[in-house]
């Protein structure tokens, strides 16, 4: 009887070791700080990096497009690793696309960035075309109307659109002036040490580092996995 019960309790105790629950995946979460700025990924990570991008930045863009394999793919969504986005506005279609891409909410935020990012090419050469036709007009405009043509006429809108928002959202996103306030107060908080953009702060120290080939060992080394 005692080893027929032996068996019948590792019977019972199979399903439990079969259905553990899978690690979460942390590479879609967003969360907003008070004062604006986003964190991607756990907010308990042990690597904290943060970093100080405009969406009109080139190499801003090359760093999000080239990283994200490794880590939005493997050291955000393993929960190892935090990447704080801090906006720099630097003009007029930096703001409007961070009013687009913050106007998806801590849900849609992670995947809108970096969507903002791998088509800047394509949404910046639209912006040129854009400004050389409209730049007079929209100087006589009010800056919310204005900054809403801008994103309509960048394809800006069309992004945010393709990544869940509705019109009357983009709208109320735009009309919204104390969140664009609290934007550019978050971008006026821009340390003396950032003289341009990317920026990197690694676990709270400035990092010499401007692309992915160089800042990776540094994560790696910090424990990033």
């Amino acid at each position: 009887m005692r080893l027929k019960f032996g068996l019948l309790a590792l019977l019972l105790l199979a399903p439990t070791l079969t259905t553990a629950a899978p690690p979460r995946d942390w590479s879609a979460v967003a969360t907003m700080k008070p004062d604006g700025a986003y964190v991607l990924g756990s907010p308990a990570a042990k690597v904290k990096l943060v970093e100080w991008a405009s969406y009109t930045c080139p190499h801003c863009g090359h760093f999000a497009t080239e990283s994200a394999p490794v880590l939005k793919d493997r050291m955000i969504r393993s929960g190892s690793t935090s990447l704080e986005v801090r906006h720099l506005v630097r003009d007029p279609v930096d703001l409007a696309a961070a009013i687009v891409v913050r106007c998806t909410g801590a849900r849609g935020f992670a995947a809108t960035n970096l969507a903002v990012f791998a088509q800047q090419e394509k949404w910046m050469t639209q912006a040129n075309t854009f400004l050389q036709a409209n730049g007079e007009r929209l100087d006589k405009l009010p800056r919310a109307a204005a900054l809403r043509q801008v994103a309509d006429g960048t394809g800006l809108t069309a992004i945010g659109k393709a990544h869940g928002l509705t019109e009357p959202q983009v709208a109320a996103c735009f009309a919204d002036q104390a969140a664009i306030d609290k934007l550019l107060a978050l971008s006026a908080t821009v340390p003396a040490e950032v003289t341009g953009t990317p920026t990197f702060f690694l676990n709270g120290k400035l990092q010499p580092q401007g692309t992915w080939a160089q800042l990776q060992p540094a994560l790696a080394a910090a424990g990033a996995r």
